[in-house]
């Protein structure tokens, strides 16, 4: 049995409750109320819902470059490094990608991964010796989903993945996909193979999140990657208002999968909550994905991150949601339990 004490972020509604969680066999077996002197702060580990960790080989590589040139199929200058890569270089580059994303709190991530089988292999390899165990989106044909987790489809503009949307189906694996992105031409091809989760919808008009309502479809945002590729602004208010929405850092080519960056980002730049940006990178990744992790309830996984709140940055902050959300940085992350 282990003891987590001091400020905890509790529930679906993040309560602060000043105590305990106490975590049993590495599931939470309680909560609970009490005196404490401790300043941490515990709250779900994020869950990162969208990356691109193949990009880890060619970090800063696409800067001042438009979105096809960097990342868009095939030709883009991401397409050209990995086609070129080293397997034991790419292996070497996610594995510590995701080291990264531990250290500083993630559970887990949605990744997008190139390279069909060969790809989604070499990603299971790489987070072979790690807690962090990543989703994967696996690509190519439909053969991927013999390693991968699911489909992640690059857009309906790019190819034609009824086959693959058929082979999920025949599975019941995810298939997810990218829309809306450089414009809004490919968001209703993308909504007609009923995907279960759509990245970024930065051009969705009204139409659009009619649809999305209507399927009950999950989005992923990356707002700090849009703004990278000046592709425009998600309208994350909107999306918020009809349907499940997630975070995510997108490529690592263009920023670090940092949530605490992608989270203060988000909560300045949008008409949100600073609750609502929490669930964004917590809740909502781990429902997208089912996995047992997000939120801080008993009888759910012990996936936990405790801030230091008597750090430099966080001491004397009043309100330990918002300081979490707008302040809190990796400097300030104490200990991650995965």
């Amino acid at each position: 049995m282990e003891e987590l004490s001091g400020t905890v972020l509790a529930g679906r509604s993040f309560e602060p409750i000043r105590g305990r969680v106490v975590v049993e066999e590495g599931r939470i077996a309680s909560i609970e109320e009490t005196e404490t002197t401790s300043t941490d702060i515990v709250l779900p580990a994020f869950v990162n819902a969208h990356t691109h960790l193949g990009d880890s080989v060619a970090k800063e590589a696409a800067v001042g470059l438009s979105l096809d040139d960097a990342v868009a199929p095939p030709n883009s200058l991401k397409h050209r490094r990995l086609a070129t890569a080293d397997r034991s270089d790419l292996v070497s580059a996610m594995h510590r990608t995701l080291r990264f994303m531990q250290r500083t709190g993630t559970a887990s991530c949605l990744d997008f991964r190139e390279s069909g089988v060969a790809g989604a292999r070499a990603l299971r390899e790489a987070a072979a010796s790690l807690a962090l165990d990543p989703f994967v989106f696996g690509s190519g044909d439909r053969s991927v989903l013999d390693v991968a987790d699911g489909y992640g489809a690059s857009g309906a503009n790019d190819n034609d993945f009824a086959d693959q949307r058929a082979a999920c189906e025949e599975r019941d694996l995810p298939f997810a996909i990218h829309a809306g992105e450089p414009d809004a031409t490919d968001i209703h091809p993308a909504l007609d193979l009923d995907p279960n989760l759509l990245v970024h919808m930065v051009h969705a008009e009204r139409e659009h999140l009619e649809r999305v309502a209507e399927q009950s479809v999950p989005v992923a945002v990356c707002p700090r990657a849009n703004t990278v590729l000046d592709v425009g602004t998600p309208p994350v208010r909107e999306l918020l208002d009809h349907t499940t929405v997630a975070l995510g850092t997108d490529n690592v080519m263009l920023n670090p999968p940092s949530m605490f960056r992608e989270m203060a980002y988000t909560a300045k730049r949008f008409d949100v909550t600073a609750r609502e940006v929490l669930r964004m990178a917590t809740t909502a990744g781990a429902e997208i994905a089912g996995l047992d992790c997000g939120v801080v309830a008993p009888g759910r996984r012990a996936a936990l991150v405790v801030l230091d709140g008597d750090s430099d940055n966080l001491a004397g902050s009043v309100d330990p949601v918002r300081a979490v959300v707008r302040r809190a940085t990796e400097l300030d992350v104490k200990r991650t339990l995965v």
